[in-house]
């Protein structure tokens, strides 16, 4: 059952959740450390369709600012229609590497995302922003 956390028990997409991290983790263990983002990003992509996923890389969306549109940004992948994933490939993650998922969770109706470190050693970071705790959502974002 994908539900929202119920007690604690019960993680957000934890099914989608733990595919990607699989698919995560695959690519890592085949190619390594040290490409471009671009790189891990096709090889996730072309994993996650295999395994029956439906990935949409390079997701444009609207931010707004006092109910105004501002600019466009674009999301790395979104996964099934309800994850956002950030890719990262350097040597170090950056210490406010969630913030830039978090804002993008913001700007739009998905809560969830992970932010997939392929450094060294691979890391990741699950990311929430409820919809009911966000300010000012339009209609049509």
């Amino acid at each position: 059952m994908n539900s929202k956390d119920k007690g604690g028990d019960q993680l957000l997409e934890a099914d989608l959740t733990r595919s990607v991290i699989g698919c995560f983790f695959d690519v890592h263990r085949e190619l390594g450390f040290g490409y471009r983002e671009y790189i891990y990003a096709l090889a996730l992509e072309r994993d996650l369709v295999a395994k029956g996923h439906r990935a949409q890389r390079e997701v444009s969306v609207m931010v707004y600012f006092r109910g105004e549109p501002l600019a466009g940004q674009s999301l790395d992948m979104v996964v099934d229609g309800k994850l956002v994933v950030e890719i990262k490939s350097t040597e170090r993650l950056r210490p406010d590497g969630t913030l830039q998922l978090f804002s993008y969770l913001h700007a739009t109706n998905l809560e969830l995302g992970l932010l997939l470190h392929f450094g060294r050693e691979p890391k990741f970071y699950r990311v929430i922003c409820e919809n009911r705790l966000k300010h000012r959502r339009q209609r049509d974002r």
